[in-house]
């Protein structure tokens, strides 16, 4: 096994690369120079850790990584064996989302891209539905090397997601109240969407009314009706909040805040036809950037995460493994619409 090591030795004053891609690149350079072949058994943890020096959790995590690939295989108090030499095998990453929606779909463009080709991403989306979100995560359970689910925040969600393994897991998009080894990187929704309300304090003011429309029906956050309803009251601001936005009922003065880009559509198509000018004759607040948003009529204000940031973080996770607990912040885009 002396060349063995040699190989993965050869690795080591790469510091770009992690200590545990260090070593699975070491194994698979070991297999393509056929050192080691199908069906060798591969080095003990404990002698791993007596001839490289990596800590013990580091060599599981790459002996792991290569048993998601495909590559190796562990047999019962037997150890770790070659199972296939065809290195190019990439490591399968299981994606549940919402839906594909615009920001949904910078998401896992960033994420797609941020990952490289040695990565195989399947892509699910539960809509919000408990009974698919739940058939979903049954299906996928053992099936993937690593697991980045968008949740439903409900506790019967959290029980699912608890049947995963914690260092394979992130939850993304939505927090979800984990036990402290589960990762994640979300949005929280209720005082981040009162805080940049109140930072457009003064332009809200030049309204005679604002209205949110929330549908508590829908999968929208709770936390954005909770933060606005704050934010009315302490402002003493005329505000209401309404399912849904009916076609031609469009007034002046009137600040309009959308969570849906459908109802978005139907306010836009009312001001054309009537010839109101946005940000002047009414005010149009969107959550959820997209970069439609930024083209039509001369652009339209957001409050919205960075879902490019937060997908790029998810990237690092599935690479690195590294437990990483981070609220994604809210940003505010194009103020003119107001």
């Amino acid at each position: 096994m002396n060349d063995f090591f040699e190989k993965i030795k050869e690795l080591q004053d790469e510091s770009i690369r992690s200590k545990h891609e260090q070593l699975v690149n070491g194994v698979i350079n070991a297999i393509n120079e056929k050192i080691v072949k199908k069906g060798d058994k591969l080095p003990s943890i404990n002698k791993m850790v007596s001839e490289i020096g990596f800590a013990r959790k580091t060599i599981v995590k790459a002996y792991e990584d290569l048993k998601n690939r495909g590559i190796v295989e562990s047999k019962n108090f037997k150890g770790y064996y070659v199972a296939n030499v065809n290195t190019k095998s990439q490591l399968k990453v299981a994606l549940l989302l919402f839906a594909f929606q615009s920001f949904h779909e910078d998401f896992y463009n960033t994420f797609r891209k941020s990952l490289g080709k040695n990565y195989q991403i399947d892509i699910f989306f539960h809509h919000n539905n408990a009974a698919i979100f739940k058939n979903i995560l049954e299906t996928i359970n053992g099936k993937y090397g690593m697991y980045v689910i968008a949740p439903i925040p409900s506790k019967e969600s959290a029980v699912l997601i608890e049947q995963f393994p914690s260092e394979k897991t992130l939850i993304v998009d939505r927090f979800i109240d984990m036990p402290s080894e589960y990762s994640y990187i979300s949005q929280e929704f209720e005082l981040s969407t009162y805080h940049k309300l109140e930072e457009m304090h003064s332009r809200i003011l030049k309204y005679d009314k604002v209205v949110l429309f929330y549908r508590d029906d829908s999968d929208y956050p709770v936390g954005i009706k909770k933060g606005f309803n704050k934010f009315i009251k302490d402002y003493n601001i005329k505000g209401s909040v309404q399912k849904t936005y009916k076609q031609g009922s469009i007034k002046l003065n009137t600040l309009y805040f959308f969570i849906s880009d459908s109802n978005l559509w139907q306010v836009l198509k009312d001001c054309k036809d009537l010839n109101f000018k946005v940000g002047k004759d009414i005010g149009i607040l969107t959550h959820n950037d997209a970069d439609f948003k930024e083209i039509i009529f001369d652009g339209i204000t957001t409050i919205s995460a960075d879902f490019k940031q937060m997908a790029l973080e998810a990237a690092s996770f599935v690479k690195h493994r590294t437990t990483v607990h981070k609220i994604i912040p809210f940003n505010i885009k194009r103020i003119d619409s107001l």
